[in-house]
């Protein structure tokens, strides 16, 4: 007989004495084939050689059989802890290993072995590292510019809070896109995002279009929290004040019974509303439906992005 110990340990201690909430069912706009394509294996096979985490993995996205099968997988750099202990996320919480400093090198290979023509790069928090990651996204970037030189690179960062000059950091390796995440409405920060504040996230944003006023600034919002409809556009006010040039909105799915109760299911016609919304806003670009997700058709948008700014000029 063989025993096996897991020394790894809990994948979110601190919700371990949390009230469960029961997984509601999902309705059936929200269900997704599971991932068994040969192109899905192969795109397993590149992530697993060059040491690699995706967010796809990590966050257990739906939409990961879709997007590995078009061989699209969004990186996830400085391991695969994060120090944050946000309420609806499912990547592991804990104290980080150090920063590997072959990581740079490793996602330019993935990328340009997977033939990428747009790379989305996102990471954990780390709080513990005294630029909250900056350098080591700027390294990223810049060796997937060297290896591809035709590869447009987006990256979704951290909210770098509290760590000054990390924005000026990343943004000197000029990324093709920068997105962060407000996530949710600002009344439900303390209880849904407590480690972050919502207007420097805000704040965030409007940093990084006035670095590189060329480049495209992009954020996601999750619906099914309790949020309210005026609330939502209320968001989509404060990131327009903030230039921001696009707009993601999807469903928020509960990952297990200690993450944060799932208040109601969106129904794909009040995604359709929320998208003419903020399109009559201003946005150059909306995705919102059920299953939209930060990096979701993230090449096929960028291009339309590209293409919608060239239409308004």
């Amino acid at each position: 007989m063989t025993i096996v110990i897991d020394t790894r340990g809990p994948r979110h201690p601190e919700k371990a004495h949390r009230p469960d909430n029961a997984v509601p069912r999902k309705p059936d706009w929200i269900r997704v084939k599971a991932p068994v394509s040969r192109e899905y294996v192969a795109t397993r096979q590149v992530v697993r050689e060059n040491k690699l985490h995706t967010v796809c993995e990590e966050a257990a996205c739906p939409n990961i059989g879709e997007c590995w099968t078009k061989r699209h997988a969004t990186m996830m750099i400085m391991g695969g802890t994060c120090t944050r202990a946000c309420a609806f996320c499912n990547v592991s919480t804990g104290l980080p290993d150090a920063l590997d400093a072959e990581e740079p090198e490793n996602v330019a290979r993935a990328v340009k072995k997977l033939g990428l023509a747009h790379v989305v790069i996102t990471s954990v928090d780390r709080d513990d590292l005294a630029d909250g990651g900056a350098d080591h996204f700027a390294k990223v970037i810049n060796a997937v510019h060297a290896q591809s030189p035709g590869t447009s690179v987006e990256v979704l960062t951290p909210d770098f809070l509290r760590k000054d000059g990390a924005i000026e950091t990343v943004m000197t390796a000029r990324p093709e896109v920068f997105n962060h995440n407000l996530e949710t409405v600002p009344r439900l920060y303390l209880t849904i995002r407590p480690g972050a504040r919502y207007y420097a996230s805000l704040r965030l944003l409007e940093r990084a279009k006035e670095l590189m006023p060329d480049g495209f600034t992009k954020s996601g919002l999750m619906v099914g929290l309790g949020e309210t409809r005026e609330e939502i556009m209320q968001v989509m006010d404060d990131l327009r004040a903030a230039k921001v040039d696009f707009l993601t909105i999807g469903q928020y799915l509960q990952p297990t019974k200690k993450h944060a109760r799932l208040d109601r299911f969106w129904t794909p016609e009040e995604f359709a509303s929320l998208e003419s919304i903020a399109r009559a806003k201003g946005f150059l670009m909306v995705s919102a439906s059920p299953l939209t997700r930060s990096s979701y058709h993230a090449d096929s948008d960028f291009a339309e992005l590209k293409k919608a700014r060239q239409q308004r000029s």
